[in-house]
């Protein structure tokens, strides 16, 4: 089994529909390659650092420095 068939398992074990599964595994994979060139680091930290991202976000955690600002609507 390749890396973008374990992700799309995942992915499925995580709650995605078969398709929306497919297209999330392909792109952890794409941004862990653009994360490894930004930060200079290995590939495999970039998609620890993703898959961390993706089982809290799964959880209701919100990781920190994701922390949501809050919406302010006018009422006028």
């Amino acid at each position: 089994m390749n890396e973008l068939e374990k992700l799309t398992q995942l992915c499925l074990r995580l709650g995605a529909e078969r398709a929306q599964a497919a297209t999330m595994a392909a792109q952890l994979s794409k941004r862990a390659d653009q994360l490894a060139t930004e930060r200079g680091i290995p590939r495999t930290e970039a998609m620890a650092h993703l898959l961390q991202l993706v089982v809290k976000g799964h959880n209701g955690e919100t990781p920190p420095g994701f922390a949501g600002q809050s919406l302010v609507i006018d009422k006028k």
